[in-house]
């Protein structure tokens, strides 16, 4: 049974290659200020581990000594079941995104059984829609006119919503049972497009669109372990088939 704050302990919080250390330090403050407990960065470079400390101060350095550091996306957001994706850019690859409040009200059920991770993109220019893919939510906070915020004020906003929203307005709530991890979709969303490549469904000209396409309406199924592995198995059979139907025609 869940203890009041222990429910965060299942959300992460992830910085997606963090220009400035001094950021990173700020986000693990705001981390422990609001109960949350696990940093994530991805990033391919050294980080400044005096300019982190510094600025998350001592109440908050324990945030940064067991902080996560990643060299790709793929492989941070693995173990996470819901993702969402932190952005001011609007477009039509975007989807349509909710307030930090309407993603903290969407979440409250899942986060019981389920690990998620709220992602932040760099400084100078956010997340990419390749980083995003990964995502099943986008956030985006409501300002009046000018929409860009810095880093650390756009974690702490989150921040204070998870808060809000799931400890301080705490609802019963029906818990959503365990769903398939990034990691488990991944797979699945490989033999998916290994398939559809096989019967000339992705033509290269669409191929990213369609796969986009494919990836947001699986995931918002929230399909689970079991389901996703048998579409998995679904396309891995599909696969051998058509291979061996090739080699009995090649035969003379």
């Amino acid at each position: 049974m869940l203890t009041d704050t222990s429910i965060l302990d299942n959300i992460a919080i992830i910085l997606v290659h963090p220009k400035f250390p001094e950021n990173i330090g700020a986000a693990a403050r705001t981390i422990f200020n609001m109960g949350l407990s696990q940093l994530i960065v991805v990033s391919d470079r050294k980080l400044d581990s005096t300019a982190m400390t510094k600025m998350a101060t001592h109440n908050a350095t324990h945030i940064i000594d067991a902080m996560e550091v990643f060299p790709t996306l793929e492989q941070a957001v693995a173990p996470f079941s819901f993702i969402v994706g932190t952005t001011a850019r609007r477009g039509r690859q975007r989807g349509s995104e909710r307030s930090p409040r309407q993603i903290v009200t969407e979440l409250a059920p899942l986060v019981t059984n389920n690990r998620a991770a709220f992602l932040f993109g760099p400084e100078n220019c956010g997340l990419t829609n390749e980083e995003l893919k990964y995502c099943h939510a986008t956030s985006a906070i409501p300002t009046n006119g000018f929409s860009s915020l810095n880093l650390a004020q756009a974690v702490a906003i989150h921040c204070y919503e998870l808060y809000h929203g799931l400890i301080h307005e705490r609802k019963d709530i029906e818990p959503v049972p365990r769903i398939a991890t990034s990691f488990e979709l991944e797979g699945m969303y490989e033999h998916v497009e290994k398939a559809l490549v096989r019967i000339n469904f992705l033509e290269a000209k669409n191929h990213t669109y369609w796969m986009n396409n494919i990836r947001g309406f699986l995931g918002r199924m929230r399909l689970s372990s079991r389901e996703s592995n048998i579409i998995r198995g679904i396309c891995r059979q599909f696969i051998r088939h058509q291979k061996q139907q090739e080699e009995e025609q090649q035969v003379p």
